[in-house]
């Protein structure tokens, strides 16, 4: 069932890329040490969680749920324990490498930086490393969802019907139960804490991930026939998965591919370990081809 694409999955969760690595060079060691120490990281143990693949999978032309695996952390994780605060990210536009928030926006460090798109966060999470020497980047899909634990919304469907009206009905009931969620922003903490005391998961604020939106034809048997990835547009999760074009900062202007879209798009980075990327580039490599992929 799909053991390609488990494989796939176990191996981009061990190295932690779910995209090519095309990624800030690494400066290991170098920088602004106490900017790096100020970053409030939690690290998560390794382990194992359920996991629905994200995108859009089909059999015979027909869309159908996108499969559950088993994803397997073997390494610890490590990452921020609430989304990039409105003061850090001006702190990079200060610098002239981020764009600016909206105007009016309140600069504060209990907030996060909101209407950022996904170049937006990949410009700080660059900015960050070469300020800092460690390596800073947008957690993948998986990652997020690992992190996030109970907070992690499954978005597969109750209707398992053929007809696109129906499943496009049961995603929009599915979705718009939302609690009432206000368009307000909260202090962090605002949301509460998830059991791996990661902060506001979930919240108002969806999370850009590294994570192409795909779309995979499968056999009969779950065997995949043909996949295509659009790096254009990128997965976000919050309260419900979104698949959000790359650019967008405000996802209720437009730029929301499938569902409703985002209140607000913020950020939380992952710190990688002190690892050569080319060993990185390396590991997955060989693993990839041993599994046959």
């Amino acid at each position: 069932m799909l053991l390609a694409f488990k494989a796939k999955i176990a191996l981009v969760a061990l190295v932690g890329f779910a995209t090519p690595l095309a990624v800030t060079p690494l400066v290991i060691g170098q920088g602004d040490a106490g900017l790096d120490g100020r970053q409030a990281m939690v690290e998560i143990a390794p382990g194992a969680t359920d996991y629905r693949l994200p995108g859009e999978f089909t059999r015979d032309g027909r869309q159908i749920e996108a499969p559950r695996t088993e994803l397997r952390f073997d390494r610890p994780l490590s990452i921020m324990l609430h989304q990039v605060s409105a003061a850090d990210y001006q702190l990079c536009v200060d610098d002239g490498t981020c764009h600016p928030m909206p105007a009016g926006t309140a600069i504060r460090a209990d907030r996060a930086a909101v209407q950022v798109s996904w170049q937006d966060a990949t410009a700080y999470a660059g900015w960050l490393s070469r300020r800092t020497g460690a390596h800073y980047r947008l957690p993948t899909d998986a990652e997020w969802a690992y992190a996030a634990g109970s907070k992690f919304k499954d978005d597969g469907l109750a209707s398992d019907s053929d007809d696109p009206s129906v499943r496009w009905i049961a995603r929009y009931e599915r979705e718009s139960d939302r609690d009432d969620l206000s368009t307000t922003l909260r202090s962090f903490g605002g949301f509460g804490a998830n059991e791996r005391g990661l902060l506001d998961l979930s919240g108002n604020v969806w999370e850009w991930t590294t994570t192409c939106f795909d779309r995979t034809a499968i056999d009969t048997v779950g065997r995949p026939q043909a996949q295509t990835a659009n790096c254009g547009v990128r997965v976000a999760e919050g309260r419900h998965r979104a698949y959000v074009s790359d650019f967008i900062r405000d996802a209720k202007a437009g730029g929301c591919s499938a569902g409703l879209p985002p209140i607000h798009l913020g950020f939380r980075l992952v710190r990688e370990h002190d690892a050569p990327l080319a060993r990185l580039r390396e590991q997955l490599g060989r693993a990839m081809a041993s599994a046959g992929i």
